[in-house]
C-alpha cells in the first residue's frame, strides 16, 4: 500500500509498504479520507514526541476491511470513524472513562502509525457508523470537532454565556461551530489577519477581530461590555493567553485548548487572582467522536466549508504547504481516496 511515512524529524515522503495484518481487537480502515492538522506539521517536524518512523493522521474515516477477531465481523464492510486511543480499557482510568490518563496509552498517528495511507489499524472498540448524510470528509473532521466538544464540556458554561474564540484555525472554527448549537451568545471569532475570518462571519460570527488591524481589547470593550463570560484559547500563543485574562469578565471563565509547543510563558497572575477568573485545561479531550458525528447527521453543526483542498497521497507536499502558508479561505487540505 501506499503510505506517507515520517522517517525522522524533518524527512517525509511517500513510501511503499506491507497491508498491515489487524491483531485481535482491531480493525483494518480501508481509508476514504484524512486531514491534515497542523499538530502533524510538529509532529513532522520532530516537537511532538513520536515513535519514528511513523505514518501520521488522526483525522480519518473509512470502510472496515478486516478484523483481527471473528466475533468482530459485523464491523466488516461498514463506513466508520472511531477513536485514536489504543488502552489497556482495564484500569482504573479506562473503566472511568478517561482512556487518555491510562499508563498504556498510545495514540494513533503519533505513537502508532495513523491514516495517511490506504489502509489503517484501528481499535475495534472505539469504533462509530458514519451517518449517511455525512460525507467521508466531513466525517474525518469528527476529531477536531470532537475537540471542541470536549473543551465545552469541561467548561461547565451553560448557554446564553457570551463567548469569545482567540484563533481562526479549524479548532478555533469548530469551537464557533459547537459554541451556536449550545446557545452561546455574542460569539467573537479574533485572529491576527482577515485570512479565516471570512469564514466565522459565514459560519454565523456575531463579529469578528483581526487584530492586526484593530486594538483586541478596545473592540471587545465595545462588543462585550463588563467582559467576556467564557473565552477559549485556540493559539497556545502567550501574548494571545495574557489578552484572554484580560478581557474576561470578573468570575469569568478562560479555557486553554491551544497547543503551547513546550514554551515556557509569563503571566500576570493578578489578573487571574483579582478578577477569580476559572482556567482550565482543555487538551486531550477523548471519546467525543459519537458525538461529533450524531451533531453532524442531524445537521447540528456543518464542517463542509473546512474541506478547501482534495488531494492524493502523492500530492502531500502541495497539502502541507497549505498549512503551513494557511492562505485566504483555506481551513483543511484532506487526502481523499475514492
Amino acid at each position: 500500500m501506499k503510505a506517507i511515512v515520517v522517517k525522522k524529524p524533518g524527512e517525509i515522503g511517500l513510501a511503499e509498504r506491507e497491508i498491515p495484518v489487524p491483531p485481535k481487537g482491531f480493525a483494518r480502515i480501508r481509508v476514504k479520507a484524512a486531514a491534515i492538522c497542523a499538530t502533524d506539521l510538529e509532529l513532522i517536524e520532530g516537537n511532538i514526541p513520536a515513535n519514528y518512523p511513523i505514518v501520521p493522521g488522526h483525522e480519518w474515516s473509512g470502510i472496515v476491511d478486516a478484523v483481527g477477531d471473528e466475533a468482530d465481523s459485523r464491523w466488516i464492510g461498514k463506513a466508520v470513524i472511531g477513536s485514536n486511543d489504543v488502552v489497556c480499557l482495564t484500569c482504573e482510568a479506562c473503566r472511568s472513562g478517561n482512556w487518555r490518563y491510562c499508563d498504556s496509552f498510545e495514540e494513533i498517528g503519533f505513537r502508532r502509525d495513523g491514516a495517511y495511507a490506504e489502509y489503517a489499524i484501528v481499535p475495534v472498540y472505539g469504533l462509530y457508523e458514519k451517518a449517511e448524510n455525512v460525507s467521508f470528509e466531513e466525517a474525518a473532521l469528527c476529531e477536531p470537532l470532537g475537540v471542541a466538544l470536549g473543551t465545552f464540556e469541561k467548561a461547565g458554561v451553560g448557554s446564553g454565556s457570551t463567548l469569545m474564540i482567540m484563533g481562526a484555525g479549524s479548532i478555533g472554527l469548530c469551537m464557533l461551530a459547537v459554541g451556536k448549537a449550545m446557545g452561546m451568545r455574542k460569539i467573537v471569532v479574533c485572529a491576527s489577519s482577515e485570512k479565516r475570518l471570512g469564514i466565522a462571519r459565514e459560519m454565523g460570527a456575531y463579529a469578528v477581530v483581526a487584530t492586526k488591524e484593530k486594538n483586541l481589547e478596545t473592540e471587545m470593550a465595545k462588543l462585550h461590555p463588563g467582559g467576556t463570560d467564557l473565552i477559549i484559547d485556540a493559539t497556545g500563543i502567550e501574548s494571545c493567553i495574557q489578552s484572554c485574562f484580560r478581557i474576561a469578565r470578573k468570575g469569568g471563565t478562560v479555557m486553554l485548548a491551544g497547543y503551547g509547543r513546550g514554551k515556557e510563558m509569563r503571566i500576570r497572575m493578578d489578573d487571574i487572582h483579582v478578577k477569580n477568573l476559572r482556567v482550565i485545561g482543555a487538551g486531550n479531550n477523548w471519546n467525543q467522536h459519537r458525538r461529533a458525528m450524531d451533531m453532524m447527521a442531524e445537521g447540528a453543526v456543518d464542517l463542509g466549508c473546512f474541506v478547501t483542498e482534495r488531494i492524493s497521497l502523492e500530492d502531500y507536499e502541495k497539502g502541507l504547504e497549505h498549512v503551513r502558508r494557511r492562505p485566504d479561505g483555506f481551513v483543511k487540505a484532506v487526502f481523499v481516496h475514492e
